[in-house]
């Protein structure tokens, strides 16, 4: 874990070395301050001697005007290296995330990613802030404390150093007990960002159904298991101040006391006895100061273990050692192709699928819900790998190909349509980053967007809000499909795109397909009869299984489940997943 973070830290390790040095020189200054002080009393104020109260107080003042300027380049260093590395962890991850699979992605949960790289890496960020800067000071402070301290007075030194195990004993108690509780808060960052995310995504439907107050309680009962959580850390912490100044007071008494005798005795003078003070001060601090560092630590040992989970998760689809750059045509072929979300943990989502898609063939795929029909399209253009068996594009594996290659020339209309921020502009040169603006009306006419986008004050330049909600379903799947066909295609995969379309434009679309595109071979996945009656082949799926393969005539003598859907939509008589029908 330790050797992959440190890697992000980049160009920041000039940064991230000066820290400790230009600390490591404030701690000396200040160290040194206490003892010149010591001899100003006992040589100039005690002795009478102005001339050495001018001589030392002048390099004191030089000290502590070093020190301001060590601490100054300390900290600027420290905000370099701890921002800088941050800012890597962060590309690092989103770079990671974007190369990940489906089946990769599917293994966290949207909220839990955001978390990681907020939360998580804020409180890596400030970790490694503590640990280039001000984990060095506290231990040179103490270390170098204790020195001038023995230097001084062996005898009386004893007594900060039983204060140094007792304190360091309670400190060790309360942060082992919070540091058990941290372990756990980044759980409920998780739930609390979920709650956020899928109210706010979800606001109209929850305005609709009028569940203002069960989404609040929702909220407040995740933000209250995360305050409880803090609280309780917190309040473990919160003996750290009560403690140090206890043991403090019991030290600067001790002291006192013992410290008296021997300056009466004569063993030491009370420039040396004021300074002992001071140093008695600087290493009881530094304990306090360690332990919460410690306490930082180990919140982001938390946070540093989710972070390396996802940059050190490997995607399962990569690009082969020589990989193919050219996709010839749009043959597609499912040779006994098995798939499993879950290998060995699951049933199979399809099973036994052969068959052959000519190039330029218009396919239409039927089925039940959770018959396998998205997952058949996905494995075309390689979102996931077949379990069993071999899928083909163009006569070539689909894992001998470059995925970006393949990518490009089999572009898909996913289910879910996102639009982005930006113009509509913006939004259609995703499938094409050169497009002119010719070419992005002509696949809005094929699409059938033109109709609209025209009406609009600023036409092709309409700004898109986040998620494309100033625009009907309807509008939003004609633009997707435009910005799609942008891609110039071999494989066109409509992902039940059209189910918000009316029919009379869906037919102009697949009538603008037909005349446009007759080369790009089309898959069409629609719950609607209409929307694929005039496909070459329908494909039947029932159960992960091909229930039938043929033209929508012949099906419609042959099959019973096409006969089913076919009356139910056309004549009427049922629920449509409720048909069942027989193999």
């Amino acid at each position: 874990m330790l050797k992959t973070l440190m890697n992000e830290v980049g160009n920041n390790k000039d940064a991230a070395v000066r820290t400790p040095i230009f600390t490591a020189l404030e701690v000396f200054m200040e160290v040194l301050i206490p003892y010149v002080t010591a001899m100003i009393i006992d040589k100039g104020i005690t002795a009478g001697n102005l001339q050495a109260v001018a001589l030392y107080g002048g390099l004191m003042i030089v000290m502590a005007f070093l020190s301001l300027f060590f601490g100054f380049q300390a900290g600027k260093n420290a905000a370099k290296a701890a921002t800088g590395f941050s800012a890597n962890v962060r590309d690092h991850m989103y770079r990671k995330i974007q190369s990940y699979s489906f089946s990769n992605i599917d293994k966290y949960s949207t909220a839990g990613l955001v978390t990681r790289m907020t939360t998580d890496v804020t409180n890596l960020q400030n970790a490694f802030q503590m640990i280039i800067r001000i984990a060095v000071r506290p231990p040179l402070m103490l270390v170098t404390s204790v020195i001038m301290c023995f230097v001084i007075s062996p005898d009386l030194s004893t007594i900060f150093m039983i204060a140094i195990f007792v304190l360091g004993f309670i400190l060790i108690s309360i942060m082992v007990n919070a540091m058990a509780i941290f372990n756990q808060v980044f759980k409920k960052y998780d739930a609390l960002n979920a709650s956020v995310q899928e109210n706010v995504s979800a606001i109209r439907v929850v305005k609709a159904f009028v569940r203002e107050d069960f989404e609040n309680k929702k909220f407040t009962d995740a933000a209250g298991n995360l305050k409880n959580m803090f609280v309780r850390a917190e309040g473990l912490l919160a003996f750290n101040n009560p403690a140090m100044m206890l043991v403090v007071y019991g030290c600067i008494i001790s002291l006192s006391w013992f410290g008296a005798q021997h300056v009466v005795a004569g063993s030491i003078t009370t420039g040396n006895l004021t300074s002992m003070f001071s140093y008695v001060m600087s290493i009881l601090m530094s304990l306090m100061m360690l332990s919460m560092v410690f306490v930082m630590i180990s919140m982001s040992i938390a946070s540093a273990e989710r972070i390396v989970e996802v940059l050190n998760e490997e995607p399962d689809l990569k690009n082969p050692e020589n990989p193919i750059e050219t996709v010839e045509n749009g043959e597609i072929v499912f040779d006994n192709v098995r798939f499993a979300y879950r290998v060995g943990t699951g049933e199979s989502v399809l099973k036994d699928i052969d068959l052959t898609i000519k190039s330029g063939e218009t396919i239409g795929i039927l089925g039940p819900t959770g018959s396998g029909k998205s997952t058949f399209v996905s494995l075309i253009s390689r979102l996931y790998d077949a379990t069993e068996g071999r899928v083909l594009v163009g006569g070539v594996d689909v894992r001998d190909y470059d995925m970006a290659a393949l990518r490009e020339k089999v572009s898909v209309v996913l289910q879910n349509n996102v639009l982005f921020s930006g113009t509509i502009l913006d939004n259609l040169r995703w499938g094409k980053l050169d497009a002119t603006e010719e070419e992005c009306m002509e696949a809005c006419r094929m699409a059938c967007a033109d109709e609209f986008i025209e009406k609009m004050p600023d036409k092709y330049n309409t700004v898109i809000t986040q998620g494309g909600t100033n625009v009907s379903g309807g509008q939003r799947q004609r633009l997707c499909i435009a910005r799609a066909l942008l891609k110039s295609p071999k494989i066109l995969v409509l992902d039940d795109s059209t189910s918000a379309v009316d029919t009379a434009t869906d037919a102009k679309i697949k009538e603008a397909f037909a005349k446009k595109i007759p080369g790009t071979t089309k898959i069409i996945i629609s719950q609607r009869i209409s929307s694929i009656e005039h496909a070459d082949r329908i494909l039947v799926l029932y159960r992960g299984k091909i229930n039938g393969f043929d033209t929508p005539a012949r099906l419609l003598e042959t099959n019973a489940l096409y006969q089913d859907i076919y009356n139910t939509q056309v004549k009427g008589g049922g629920d449509f997943d409720n048909t069942g029908g027989k193999s």
